[in-house]
């Protein structure tokens, strides 16, 4: 089973016994109002210790799910392998979290329970690191893995087989678990590659949605107008979505709070009075900005000329540098400026020869 089934699993178990508990509290009560004060006192203390002996001699079982191979059969030993899946390839950063987490569960509801975890690499990082310490503390044992000799599992009707090699000890371990918790990690969505295509926004090699600087804007894309905010970023656990979350909503306000956005001095800007309506502008650019307004008149009274709105330019230059009609120009970089300066460069230079 993976950790998500495993942690409903124990969730399940958990509200079972709960709910027993809190039954055999009310018949205990129950019974003593009937049979008065003396009687109560033997059938509670009765009760509550009977109840109380069978919930600790019930086995840890899941019967109610037909992913155990044996649902009638205690689990005793249970071996978690990390990284498993597309996690070979990135850290989904909750996984190791999540493990730790059900093993210490585990370990609560059924103590002589064995747990073993299998893992490449420990990442409980900022103060879960209290989770691996109560781990260790509870009884849970930890054997690392090479990635170049993963663990080997197998089955037969015996049961289940996990082989690894562990570094540290310089030998492979055998074990048979009553259960196999695999950790699988978070992985970005099917659709994310198709919107951020839409959006014009940039993905990762693994996938996720990649912000336009780690540091200085860490919930905002390269296109503008454009936040982001929990799993679509990178996997994260609840505490760090809702700080990013936080982050990204404080960025949108500070644009609706103002009445005017300012655009800054490096913009494209069209002649209307060169431009052909070629449409090589609006091919050019990569975030779809110029457009061709029927109602302006290019060259040779042309209706349709193209149209920059500088609030949405980026200025990268693409435009001004691929218009075959010189219709363009980058404000503070046009021709006039930069020739000049190009000319009076290597004037200084043919000087020196």
């Amino acid at each position: 089973v993976t950790q998500q089934e495993f942690e409903a699993l124990l969730a399940e178990e958990q509200r079972s016994r709960g709910a027993e508990e809190q039954g055999s509290k009310g018949a205990g009560e129950q019974g003593s109002r009937g049979a008065g004060e003396q009687g109560s006192k033997g059938a509670g203390e009765r009760g509550s210790r009977g109840a109380g002996e069978q919930g600790s001699k019930r086995e840890f079982s899941f019967a109610a799910t037909s992913a155990i191979r044996n649902p009638q059969s205690a689990i005793r030993n249970v071996v978690m392998i990390q990284c498993v899946g597309p996690a070979e390839d990135y850290c989904s950063r909750i996984c190791c979290t999540t493990a730790l987490k059900n093993a210490l569960m585990l370990k609560k509801l059924k103590p002589e329970a064995d747990v073993t975890v299998i893992y490449r690499d420990i990442r409980t990082y900022g103060f879960k690191e209290k989770l691996y310490t109560e781990a260790r503390r509870a009884g849970v044992r930890f054997a690392r893995y090479d990635f170049d000799r993963k663990p080997e599992v197998s089955h037969s009707d015996d049961g289940l087989s996990v082989r690894v090699w562990e570094p540290i000890l310089g030998t492979e371990l055998a074990l048979e678990p009553d259960l196999l918790v695999l950790s699988t990690p978070v992985v970005p969505s099917e659709g994310a590659q198709e919107l951020a295509t839409r959006l014009k926004v940039p993905v990762d090699l693994d996938g996720w949605f990649q912000e336009a600087h780690v540091k200085l804007r860490p919930v905002d894309f390269s296109s503008d107008g454009v936040f982001m905010a929990g799993l679509a970023h990178y996997p994260k656990l609840l505490d760090e979505t809702i700080v990013q979350a936080q982050a990204a909503a404080a960025r949108v306000a500070s644009l609706l709070s103002k009445d005017a956005l300012e655009a800054g001095g490096r913009v494209a800007s069209v002649n209307e009075s060169l431009c052909v309506g070629c449409l090589t502008c609006v091919r050019t650019c990569p975030y779809d900005v110029p457009q061709i307004k029927p109602d302006l008149t290019g060259v040779g009274g042309i209706l349709g000329a193209a149209y920059i709105e500088a609030a949405m330019c980026h200025g990268c230059g693409s435009c001004a540098a691929a218009c075959p009609a010189k219709a363009i120009d980058l404000m503070h970089y046009a021709d006039a400026q930069v020739l000049p300066k190009l000319d009076a460069l290597f004037a200084s230079e043919r000087a020196f020869s």
